[in-house]
């Protein structure tokens, strides 16, 4: 078995497939990469049990077909002090001895038995759609950050794939916070749902490409499968009912905020560092066209307070939020000014864009307010 690839085109491929490995994997041979030679193809894959990745590239030169696994903290260790240039593989299928020639130098390593390597999952009785790479992205984006980690309620660790015949909705929630991300131009024909794990998603962001090609989505009771371009990433579906999330979204909101959203970021940023340090709790007091913005920690006698200029209908009121669940929420809002919809101070608060740029992107986040420290 021997091939010559380019060193950094294969190191970009592998650092992608280091993603799915665990630190502290219970079988050895998981800290391997697959690396299999067909014809003209090497295929190379990852996995540790729930995700699995498998990447292909073309070598420039590819002879006797074969498969072996290859440590993979030793390889990338190795090739990421390569010049840019092409490296000679040459497997002993037999005796799972490797030796790599570059430029620099001879180096030999040993491999693992292949066989070994756990089988890509089997994927039966499957139904299949058809994704835009760009949608998928944005969905994964604007929802992964939300989801939870509670043991007890496995289902809010991954993000729910509502799929309606004409708009697909993801949605990520831990209880604290919710997003719900809708597309009107993702139509896939067909009516389904399931939920897919944090981990393989932020994986399968990772590699999105940026120009905007189809996914072919194929999926199961148990499994899932993303396909495009040379890449496959299957994952473990999270078994289980999702939360009914329209549910807890507050309907009737009369109160009205809307803010610049660079400016309330920056302000946020700023009075965190005063807030309690277990609530993380700021402030808002609603009052006219005046936001007034203070985080404090008692205990220390820290205090932090800034006014923002604002937008508001409604009555005046006080609610406090948690900072950390305010940046990462407006953070992966993108229009130049945001609106928050509230009830009261004990409800749920909702942010949205105050300007819909895309009229085929829907999304919405709330946040539970936490209760007001008495100053």
């Amino acid at each position: 078995m021997k091939f010559i690839i380019n060193s950094q085109a294969l190191l970009k491929k592998l650092q992608f497939l280091n993603g799915v490995i665990n630190s502290n994997n219970t079988l050895p041979i998981l800290d391997d990469f697959l690396f299999e030679l067909d014809d003209t193809t090497l295929k190379i894959t990852a996995t540790d049990l729930e995700t699995t990745l498998v990447m292909t590239l073309e070598p420039s030169m590819a002879d006797e077909s074969g498969k072996v696994t290859i440590p993979a903290k030793l390889l990338l260790d190795f090739l990421k002090y390569l010049p840019d240039a092409p490296i000679t593989f040459n497997i002993d299928t037999n005796t799972l001895g490797i030796e790599i020639l570059s430029s620099e130098g001879k180096y030999k390593l040993t491999g693992h038995n292949a066989d070994d390597y756990p089988e890509l999952p089997l994927l039966d009785e499957t139904t299949t759609f058809e994704l835009s790479s760009n949608i998928l992205a944005a969905g994964i984006t604007k929802t992964v950050f939300a989801t939870g980690n509670d043991e007890l309620r496995p289902a809010m660790g991954g993000v729910y794939f509502d799929i309606m015949p004409d708009y697909m909705t993801f949605v990520a929630t831990d209880a604290h916070k919710l997003v719900r991300y809708r597309r009107n131009d993702a139509k896939s024909g067909i009516s389904t749902s399931f939920i897919i794990p944090r981990k393989p998603l932020n994986v399968l962001r990772n590699l999105l490409v940026t120009e905007d090609v189809n996914v072919k989505v194929d999926y199961n009771v148990t499994n899932a499968a993303f396909e495009y371009e040379g890449v496959k990433l299957f994952s473990r579906l999270i078994e289980g009912r999702y939360p009914a999330y329209d549910a807890v979204i507050p309907k009737d909101n009369p109160n009205r905020l809307t803010v610049d959203r660079s400016l309330f970021i920056n302000s946020v940023k700023r009075l965190s560092p005063f807030a309690n340090q277990s609530t993380h709790q700021v402030r808002l007091r609603i009052s006219g066209q005046e936001l007034l913005m203070n985080a404090e920690d008692i205990d220390y006698s820290n205090e932090g307070v800034e006014r923002l200029n604002c937008t508001y209908s409604g009555e005046d009121m006080e609610i406090g939020f948690n900072s950390r669940f305010l940046l990462e929420m407006v953070n992966n809002l993108e229009s130049p000014e945001i609106l928050f919809q509230l009830s009261g101070p004990t409800r749920a608060g909702i942010i949205v864009p105050a300007n819909h740029d895309n009229p085929d992107e829907d999304i919405l986040m709330l946040v539970m307010p936490v209760m007001l420290q008495q100053s």
